[in-house]
């Protein structure tokens, strides 16, 4: 079903002083043979309609190419939305990263990368990898300017957030934040939408969840160089100290679901994850729709994951660099 079309309601049955009301089934024979005659009708204009708009507006799916054959609000086809699976397999339990083997039961299943240093956040949690569909949908919304997409990409992503064991009933949702320059000159802030669209669905599904949004309470207070082309190491060096929380006072011991589009490296979770906690915050689970994993990267320009001029800094090494300002030399294989 195409996440951005609604349902049709069941038409409503005029009463006697005029007032509308909704049908109840199975009603009078008058009634049902009323509602019929509806039916036929709304189904005969919506179909005129869908089919004078492909004649008037022609437009093709911008994910696959295809021509859409019914009116939409965003140029996606349903075969598109459709075709955007979970994540399967052995997954990290701390950050999502793909595991080369089942670890087996009670075997560990963290990364190489969460065992060598444990990230600030409890547990991040994604809806997709990010290839294919999913990828050129998320390339809609953050280079085009398809604000509307982040409504059903957000709706994915509440599965994934429900699903997170022992999930407390209050939390506060912290989008990602922008530089003030980046985000006037997109216009929008696109893990504050998918923040947005995931909290609608949240409630929707889950109501006794209190669920607030908090765009303001992690600021990017210095602008940082686009982490697409950057290795690791450098997307690490590129945010630390980037972000902080002005008002620490509003954060003291509550939850935060901290939301952002895409995981790649980690280097944005971590960095904010810490800024968070050092203000007070008691845990932090991070959700993002996408999460690129090493062996599956489409596009190498996108994401490089070697250091151009030598080896990969480990990120324990880096680590002690990012908390204390100083190198240290570390023993054993630096890959």
């Amino acid at each position: 079903m195409n996440p951005v079309h609604r349902g049709s309601r069941e038409p409503e049955v005029p009463l006697a002083d005029g007032s509308p009301q909704r049908a109840s089934a199975p009603g009078t024979p008058g009634e049902l043979a009323w509602r019929a005659v509806v039916r036929v009708l709304r189904s005969t204009a919506v179909g005129a309609l869908d089919s004078l708009s492909t004649v008037i507006f022609p437009a093709h799916c911008r994910v696959c190419g295809l021509p859409l054959v019914g009116f939409s609000l965003l140029p996606v086809c349903n075969a598109c939305w459709n075709d955007l699976p979970a994540q399967i397999g052995s997954l990290c339990v701390r950050c999502g990263e793909a595991l080369d083997a089942d670890p087996g039961p009670g075997g560990d299943a963290l990364c190489r990368p969460c065992n060598a240093v444990a990230p600030d956040f409890v547990k991040a949690v994604a809806h997709g990898v990010y290839e294919s569909k999913l990828r050129a949908l998320l390339h809609l919304l953050k280079y085009d300017g398809m604000e509307p997409l982040a409504k059903p990409l957000g709706s994915l992503l509440a599965d994934e957030v429900l699903a997170i064991p022992d999930l407390p009933r209050e939390l506060l949702a912290v989008p990602v934040p922008l530089h003030g320059g980046k985000r006037r000159t997109r216009g929008f802030n696109q893990s504050e939408l998918l923040a947005r669209g995931l909290m609608k669905a949240m409630r929707q599904r889950r109501p006794e969840m209190r669920i607030r949004l908090a765009a303001a309470l992690l600021v990017r207070q210095r602008a940082t160089e686009s982490q697409a082309g950057l290795n690791p190491h450098q997307r690490r060096r590129n945010v630390r100290g980037a972000f902080f929380v002005p008002k620490p006072e509003t954060i003291a011991g509550r939850d935060v679901l901290l939301v952002d589009d895409i995981y790649t490296t980690g280097a944005t979770a971590r960095a904010c994850s810490t800024a968070l906690l050092r203000a007070g915050a008691g845990r932090v689970w991070v959700a993002t729709v996408a999460r690129a994993q090493k062996q599956r990267i489409e596009q190498r320009e996108d994401i490089e994951l070697r250091e151009p001029e030598g080896r990969e800094l480990p990120m324990e090494q880096d680590f002690v660099l990012w908390e204390e300002g100083r190198p240290v030399q570390t023993g054993g294989d630096a890959r």
